[in-house]
């Protein structure tokens, strides 16, 4: 079997959607199939063409000119087309597998339909949905409006839809496609590649200001729908009562100087730890210095149908940790089983879960072994890349005898 995959970007870059492809292309290989990655411009100037990174190939495309809104995209797209449609002729794969966002299927349905290649989309987010939350949208705007007809225009043109979690699988189907079409590949872990939490390291703890203090924390990127200014305003209402609470937030992002305004409107930006982005190979050990993990997404439509990796990850780590309960959480987390949930966008409620957890560590143990046994036994790459044997097989059953 041979998978050609269509790509928005990849690692070496950094995000959910790096992760999560490098661990299917491993999963998937290791059932045997030949994969090969093609990365759409947004990657951005590469050093070449054809590059290995951690042990994956990954042919670029070339970046071509900016140009203004919708030109932009289209030419994207055409770039895309032309690299792929070369690739498809060399390489001769079974099936082209299209990644979010439809900017990869529009030019993966075109050349499967010239080369006779049958196509699949993997939908992780809607993109117009994720358009709203970077801000250059707004929900029911024309261009809202027109990318979600571009997604429903690919969904029905595509041979299969694989999605990330059930929340998108129903609005898939609602859109006017068979539920038989559409497969869900849960987002997961590579439960190996993850160790429970580990001793603090006393001299970053230390240097952090951290040292005799309880820490609440965030490991991630700082887009607004996380909800961290949730979790500062929760702060400023625990502190006075806990002076040894402190906040550590780790990474960077779109929301980074509305943040560290907002803890110095506060009154709290002395309290308030702001490590910037961290190599990755480091962030275990500011895993290890926060006691209580925070995940308050705000409700919207984004995070109510898509289902994130970083409880996953917790879990996987043995950590403990708060989230909102947005559908994307509920699909996830057990409450006050593999974690604490409480009512989104109200700080009340998340300052009530800080303190009820924080007030009952005993309850803490179990915890960390329902969300470890969670990832292994359920959460788990092997589990979830298993569910796209019989779509490529029916798809290229000479390719999977």
């Amino acid at each position: 079997m041979r998978i050609l995959h269509i790509l928005d970007h990849s690692i070496p870059l950094h995000s959910g959607y790096t992760f999560r492809t490098a661990a299917i292309l491993r999963e998937q290989r290791a059932l045997g199939w030949e994969t090969f990655h093609l990365t759409s411009p947004k990657q951005g100037q590469c050093a070449a063409a054809h590059e290995e990174v951690d042990g994956l190939d990954f042919y670029r495309c070339p970046v071509p000119p900016a140009g203004p809104a919708g030109l932009n995209e289209w030419r994207l797209i055409r770039t895309t087309e032309q690299r792929l449609e070369a690739l498809v002729r060399e390489l001769k794969p079974d099936v082209i597998h299209a990644h979010s966002p439809v900017l990869n299927a529009i030019p993966a349905i075109r050349v499967g339909r010239r080369l006779g290649v049958p196509v699949v989309y993997e939908i992780r987010a809607f993109w117009e949905d994720a358009a709203v939350d970077h801000g250059t949208t707004s929900e029911g705007s024309l261009r809202y409006r027109a990318t979600r007809a571009l997604e429903t225009w690919a969904i029905k043109r595509v041979d299969h839809v694989f999605t990330i979690c059930e929340g998108l699988r129903r609005d898939i189907v609602a859109r006017g496609v068979a539920d038989s079409k559409v497969t869900v590949i849960p987002n997961a872990v590579d439960v190996e590649g993850f160790q429970l939490s580990g001793t603090p390291d006393a001299a970053l703890k230390a240097k952090l200001g951290l040292a005799g203090c309880t820490v609440l924390g965030f490991v991630g990127s700082f887009y607004a729908y996380e909800g961290l200014d949730l979790l500062l305003d929760a702060f400023a209402a625990l502190h006075a009562s806990q002076p040894d609470l402190r906040v550590l937030l780790v990474g960077g992002g779109a929301q980074d100087a509305n943040l560290k305004a907002q803890a110095e409107r506060l009154g709290i930006a002395d309290k308030v730890v702001f490590t910037g982005r961290v190599p990755h190979a480091e962030v275990s050990r500011y895993y290890d210095l926060i006691d209580l993990l925070a995940y308050p997404r705000h409700s919207m439509r984004l995070t109510e149908l898509v289902t994130p990796l970083k409880p996953l990850e917790a879990m996987a780590q043995g950590r403990i940790f708060v989230a909102s309960d947005v559908g994307g959480h509920k699909e996830l987390i057990r409450d006050g089983e593999t974690g604490r949930l409480f009512a989104a966008g109200q700080v009340p409620a998340l300052v009530a879960s800080i303190q009820d957890m924080l007030a009952h560590r005993e309850r803490w143990p179990a915890m960390r072994t329902a969300g470890r046994h969670f990832v292994e036994e359920v959460r788990n790459w092997k589990n979830s890349v298993a569910n796209y044997k019989a779509v490529y097989g029916r798809l290229a059953p000479k390719a999977a005898a």
